[in-house]
């Protein structure tokens, strides 16, 4: 079993999937596809199933704002990054800042995931560059002086050993920082991982290092000078349009979650532009639509011998017959139509009896 973020459309490439199962509904066909497309790699049945309620319909919708805030919050959160950063009017422009969307959100009272949509249209508007998480790798510098670590008593073995590999494997680390692998460093010492990380951290509490762990941090990267609140434009190929086409996509996938009538093979391949004559057999709908035809077709077999026993006992009119059977009309109506084509019953004078 394997649990997977949306990324696993992208990222997994295993030939054996044999199910696929959508705890959340996609937000587009286009993504359901591909992930759902894990499947079967390697030309054996899979399946790929999604739990869907109706709950699901309220929190797809609710994407809508979150993707696409208020044009007026948009630039709230515009203005308030300036005060964040203490940007001066006129000043910005190719200014890079970390940005810590956590810390930001709780001093303006904001939640993050319409901040983080509004970055990436303020980012499509060309007011600044909101960039995804940059991972940087560790740093290293020695604080004290080379002659120093080498009077330093009373250190453990594990540690020692640690010191002299990231002495012979970086240079210049007494006068500024270097870039270090704790993944290297723990293969060439014979440490865990997470032992490298430890001792790094001991060593730092002791004041023999500064250690700045690998971290992932996003940035704001400002592509034009600050502007006044009320001059910030956003256009329609950036907001309305792209909003009414994530709209669209949303729909979609709602009304193929939610549909029990249409083939979904169909229903995918007309999303797509192409046409199929033929429902797939394989889907639940398919499956479904069988078992209520074999329904209909066995409950129509048993009416056939009901009629045909009440009028060989007498003849009767359609009404007659459809009180004393206690049947739909329409039922009753399409067999009739099959018995007289057959000629298994006949009609005389309006009364409907068995043809002798």
């Amino acid at each position: 079993v394997m649990v997977a973020t949306n990324a696993f459309g992208m990222g997994i490439d295993k030939p054996d999937v044999r199910i696929v199962v959508h705890m959340d509904l996609p937000d587009s066909i286009e993504a359901y596809f591909q992930e759902a497309g894990r499947a079967g790699r390697d030309g054996k049945k899979a399946y790929a199933v999604i739990l869907y309620a109706k709950s699901d319909h309220a929190t797809l919708h609710k994407r809508i704002p979150d993707s696409f805030p208020e044009k007026e919050y948009i630039k709230d959160v515009y203005e308030h990054l300036q005060y964040y950063y203490q940007m001066a009017m006129g000043d910005g422009q190719g200014c890079v800042r970390e940005f810590n969307i956590e810390d930001f959100c709780r001093k303006f009272k904001y939640f993050p995931v319409p901040v983080d949509s509004a970055l990436k249209i303020l980012t499509q508007a060309g007011y600044l560059e909101y960039t995804d998480e940059q991972d940087n790798a560790s740093r290293l510098l020695f604080t004290i002086r080379r002659d120093e670590l080498y009077k330093l008593k009373e250190m453990d073995e594990e540690t020692d050993k640690l010191i002299q590999i990231i002495l012979r494997s970086y240079t210049g680390i007494f006068t500024d920082y270097a870039f270090i692998n704790e993944d290297s460093l723990a293969t060439r010492s014979g440490l865990m991982r997470r032992q490298v990380y430890e001792l790094l951290i001991h060593l730092a509490k002791l004041r023999i290092v500064s250690y700045i762990p690998r971290k992932k941090t996003p940035y704001i990267i400002y592509a034009r000078e600050r502007v006044e609140k009320h001059h910030l434009q956003i256009p329609p190929s950036v907001y309305e349009e792209r909003k009414a086409r994530y709209e669209k996509r949303i729909a979609a996938m709602l009304d193929y979650a939610g549909n029990a009538t249409a083939c979904r093979s169909r229903m995918l391949l007309r999303y797509f532009g192409e046409k199929n004559e033929h429902n797939c057999g394989q889907c639940d709908t398919c499956i479904s639509l069988k078992k209520e035809g074999a329904h209909k077709d066995g409950l129509a077999k048993e009416l056939v011998e009901d009629v045909l026993r009440a009028l060989s006992e007498q003849a009767m009119t359609p009404a007659a017959l459809s009180e004393r059977l206690s049947t739909d009309k329409e039922t009753l109506t399409r067999v009739l139509h099959g018995l007289l084509d057959e000629g298994r019953v006949i009609a005389v004078n309006g009364m409907l009896e068995v043809k002798k």
